[in-house]
C-alpha cells in the first residue's frame, strides 16, 4: 500500500478548517480530503446533544441524507456511543466480526459488500467529549490500525480546536454587538438636547430650534464662536432625528490639508494620484442614510465648494479620479465661527453655496451672553471630573464662584470646562477655592496685585523718569532733550518745573 503523506494531509485539513467560518462546510471538505488520502469509503462527524443524551450525524461522506437521519445513538450505545462515553478511540479490523457494530445507517447490509475496517475517535473540548470522528475503509491487512487511529485522532484535535476558535469568535461577535448597541444607546442619551446644559433664555431658543429641525431633512448651519458647543448641537440634531440609527460622520474641514479635503469628502479611485494605492470611500459614502457634520465649513476652498454645491443640489458626485456617478442620501449639518456673509462679499465663499447651507441657521450664544448658565455648567463639569479623577469634591467656594461669574470667558464653554478640570486636579480638599482656579481668572482684588498708585500718579512717575533720562543723555541741554522727546522747549520746561527736576543738576 502507498504510504500516506501525513504532513501534506494535515496541511490540507488545516487549510480546509480555516477556509470558512461555517464549520459544516469545512467539515465536508475535511471528509473529502480523508477519502482521497486515507482511502476512506464512508466517514462521519457525530455530535453529542447533552440535554437529550443523544448522538446524531452532523456531517457525512458516502452516506445519503436518509442514512444520516437513521444514524442516531444513545451514549454508550454501539461503537460510536462507547467512544463518546469513554472518551477513548476504537479501531476494528473487520466490521463483520464485531458484535458491537450496529450499522444504524444500514449502509453495509449488502452481503456482497467487501470487508471494511472501522475507526472512531472522540472529539474533545478540553476534558469534555463533544462528538466523534469515524471512518471506514476497505480491509487491508497491511494497513496499521494504530496508524489510522493516530491520524484520525490528530484530525479530531484540529476539529476541536476550530470548534473552540469559532465559539470564541461567536462570543466576541456577540460581545461586540452588545457593546455597539450599548454605545449607540449611550450616544443617543448623551446627545438628547435635554442634556445640553443651560436654562438661559438664549439657550431655550436653541432647544426650540433643535426640536423644530431634528425631525426634518433640512440642511442646518450652526453659527457661533469657538467653544460654544456647535458640535454638541449637531450631534443632538442627528440623535433626535429619524436617522439616529444610521451613521453620524464628523469632518473638521479646517484640520484637513487643502489638497486632501476633496479626497476625504468624496473618496478616490486607486491610482488617481500619487499615493492612492487603494480605492477609498469618502465621508459622503460613509454617511449614506445618515448625517454628515461639516465643522468649520468656511475653511474649504472654492474648488471643493463647487463640488459640495452639486452634492447638495443633486445628491450625487464622483470620486477623485473616477467616472462613476454615486448617489447618496445624506443630511448635511454644517458649523462655522466665521462671518460667511463677509466671505461671500470678498468672493472667498460661493454665494449660491451659502444660501444652500443657510436653510435653517442656529446661533449658539457665547458664554458671556448666558451668564446664568455658568454655575450650571461649572457644577456639571465638577461632578464629571471629580468622578473621572476619583476625587470627593462637593462644591465651589463663594470667592471661586465670584471669580467664575466675573470672568468674560473668551474661550466659552470649552475654556470653562478646562478651568474646572484643572481645579479638580489641583484640589485635595472637598471644596474648590479661588486659588485652585487659573491665574487668568484672578482679578487684581483677588490676587492682591492692584496698582498702588492712581492713574495720574503713574503718568507723573513715567514723565519724570523720561525727563530725567533725556537730561542725562544731553548733559542738561533742554533744547536737545525736548527734541529727543518730541516736544517743545516750553512744554519740557513746564513739566520739569512741575516735577521738581532741575536741568542744572545734569550738566
Amino acid at each position: 500500500m502507498k504510504k500516506i503523506d501525513e504532513v501534506k494531509l494535515f496541511y490540507e485539513i488545516s487549510n480546509a478548517l480555516n477556509e470558512h467560518l461555517d464549520l459544516r462546510k469545512s467539515l465536508y471538505t475535511v471528509l473529502d480530503i480523508l477519502a482521497q488520502s486515507l482511502g476512506m469509503v464512508r466517514g462521519t462527524v457525530t455530535i453529542l446533544n447533552p440535554l437529550r443524551n443523544e448522538i446524531s450525524i452532523e456531517v457525512a461522506h458516502g452516506l445519503s441524507r436518509s442514512a444520516m437521519e437513521k444514524g442516531k445513538y444513545k451514549v454508550g450505545e454501539g461503537i460510536t456511543g462507547s467512544v463518546i462515553e469513554k472518551g477513548q478511540a476504537l479501531a476494528i479490523s473487520k466490521i463483520s466480526e464485531e458484535p458491537l457494530f450496529l450499522d444504524r445507517t444500514a449502509s453495509r447490509k449488502n452481503q456482497d459488500t467487501p470487508e471494511h475496517s472501522f475507526f472512531c475517535v472522540p472529539v474533545k473540548k478540553g476534558n469534555q467529549v463533544i462528538g466523534a470522528l469515524s471512518a471506514d475503509r476497505l480491509y487491508d491487512e497491511t494497513f496499521s490500525l494504530k496508524d489510522g487511529t493516530t491520524i484520525l485522532a490528530v484530525v479530531a484535535t484540529m476539529i476541536a480546536t476550530q470548534v473552540i476558535n469559532l465559539e470564541k469568535i461567536g462570543l466576541e461577535k456577540e460581545r461586540l454587538k452588545e457593546e455597539n448597541s450599548r454605545l449607540k444607546n449611550e450616544l443617543e442619551n448623551k446627545y438628547r438636547f435635554s442634556n445640553i446644559i443651560g436654562n438661559s433664555n438664549k439657550m431655550r431658543d436653541v432647544y426650540q430650534m433643535i426640536s423644530h429641525v431634528s425631525k426634518s431633512n433640512a440642511t442646518v448651519l450652526i453659527r457661533g464662536e469657538s467653544g460654544t458647543g456647535k458640535e454638541l448641537v449637531a450631534s443632538s440634531i442627528h440623535y433626535n432625528s429619524h436617522r439616529a440609527k444610521q451613521p453620524f460622520v464628523k469632518v473638521n474641514c479646517a484640520a484637513l490639508p487643502v489638497n486632501l479635503i476633496e479626497s476625504e469628502l468624496f473618496g478616490h479611485e486607486k491610482g488617481s494620484f500619487t499615493g492612492a494605492i487603494n480605492q477609498k470611500l469618502g465621508k459622503f459614502e460613509l454617511a449614506h442614510k445618515g448625517t454628515l457634520f461639516l465643522d468649520e465649513i468656511g475653511s474649504i476652498n472654492l474648488d471643493v465648494q463647487s463640488k459640495l454645491l452639486r452634492v447638495l443640489q443633486e445628491r450625487e458626485f464622483e470620486r477623485v479620479g473616477g467616472h462613476k456617478t454615486i448617489k447618496v442620501d445624506v443630511r448635511i449639518v454644517t458649523a462655522t465661527n466665521k462671518n460667511l456673509e463677509k466671505a461671500v462679499e470678498e468672493e472667498q465663499f460661493r454665494g449660491d453655496l451659502y444660501y444652500r447651507l443657510n436653510v435653517f441657521p442656529i446661533y449658539m450664544p457665547p458664554l458671556k451672553e448666558r451668564k446664568t448658565d455658568i454655575l450650571l455648567l461649572a457644577d456639571y463639569f465638577l461632578e464629571k471630573y471629580s468622578r473621572e479623577h476619583t476625587k470627593d469634591i462637593k462644591r465651589i467656594s463663594t470667592p471661586g464662584i465670584d471669580m467664575l461669574m466675573a470672568y468674560h470667558w473668551p474661550g466659552n464653554v470649552r475654556e470653562l470646562e478646562n478651568c474646572v478640570e484643572r481645579a479638580v486636579l489641583l484640589c485635595d480638599e472637598g471644596v474648590i477655592h479661588s486659588y485652585h482656579l487659573p491665574p487668568t481668572l484672578q482679578t487684581g482684588s483677588e490676587s492682591g496685585t492692584l496698582p498702588a498708585a492712581t492713574l495720574e500718579e503713574a503718568v507723573a512717575n513715567l514723565e519724570t523718569e523720561m525727563i530725567i533720562d533725556a537730561l542725562k543723555n544731553t548733559r542738561g541741554n533742554i533744547s536737545t532733550a525736548s527734541d529727543m522727546l518730541g516736544t517743545t522747549v516750553r512744554k519740557f520746561s513746564y513739566k520739569a518745573k512741575r516735577y521738581g527736576v532741575d536741568y542744572r543738576n545734569y550738566r
